[in-house]
């Protein structure tokens, strides 16, 4: 069952494949999409550099959230996040500083992990930093928390590739048909080929940040991320996990046409603001999950 009926008009199809010649274009489709979703919530917003790192600032109050976007480690950039960033920034009340880290094929692991890191790095001298990340911008997230224990305020995850093994039984339930097409995403992560990055779902999460987690129903990626949630609790880590039921991957950009993407994307930002104004009193947090 969908949550409504513009989700259920993108389900099935035959699997998408793309080739490395295939990427330009793929990467201007992206772009395309983003620019026909409503813009987010007004603010100050830069681009600069950060870390030696190109970033996007939306700039609010003290304390940063470092934001990793989405898109299989090859297409999405500044722009096609940048309405999600605005939200994020607006529920919160803090500054996200969103990376526009190098991508596959052209730049294969580990240089988005070192890209993110360098501007986590970076925002660590100007207080408080929480880690976000959609998709495979997730897993960089992750990675971040992981290279940076103990020294991060939180993690805000939606959707997230937490197994980039993809060998989770949803991902053979969804496998094709429903919006993240897994031949595709495997052809991707083997452009990108990150052989030498820790796993998820067997490193010792043991010191990580707080986090939210949102998992939905109808994504290959959903049993990846359940797991973190679950090894994340079993480290004592406090979560606020979620999963969504009738949603697709990457629901925040469907908001603007699907009313239960919409509700879950205000369900995910209460949580998210929920998360950074309690960074200074994790038990709080940890009572509440």
């Amino acid at each position: 069952m969908f949550a409504d009926a513009h989700l259920a008009s993108l389900v099935g199809g035959p699997a998408t494949r793309s080739t490395r010649e295939d990427v330009p274009a793929l990467r201007q489709a992206s772009r395309d999409r983003a620019a026909a979703r409503p813009a987010g919530p007004g603010m100050p917003v830069s681009d600069g550099v950060a870390g030696g790192v190109p970033v996007r600032t939306y700039r609010q109050q003290a304390g940063t959230v470092v934001f990793a976007h989405g898109g299989g480690f090859v297409v999405g950039d500044l722009d096609t996040h940048d309405a999600f960033c605005r939200r994020i920034a607006a529920a919160t009340g803090r500054t996200v500083v969103a990376v526009g880290y190098r991508r596959a094929p052209e730049h294969p692991f580990p240089a988005a992990v070192d890209d993110v890191a360098a501007v986590v790095e970076h925002a660590l001298g100007h207080g408080p930093v929480v880690v976000a990340g959609d998709s495979a911008g997730g897993f960089l997230a992750i990675q971040a928390a992981l290279r940076f224990r103990g020294r991060l305020a939180g993690q805000l995850l939606v959707c997230p590739l937490a197994d980039v093994t993809l060998d989770q039984p949803s991902v053979a339930e969804k496998d094709t048909g429903f919006v993240l097409d897994i031949p595709e995403l495997r052809d991707w992560i083997s452009w990108w080929a990150p052989a030498g990055a820790v796993n998820p779902l067997e490193a010792d999460l043991t010191g990580l940040p707080p986090a939210v987690v949102v998992t939905v129903e109808h994504d290959p990626l959903r049993d990846g991320g359940n797991r973190y949630a679950a090894r994340l609790r079993e480290a004592g880590v406090p979560v606020r996990h979620r999963e969504e039921a009738g949603l697709v991957h990457n629901f925040p950009t469907l908001a603007h046409v699907s009313p239960g993407s919409a509700a879950a994307d205000q369900r995910f930002l209460a949580d998210a603001a929920e998360l950074v104004a309690s960074r200074h009193d994790h038990q709080s947090y940890r009572n509440s999950c």
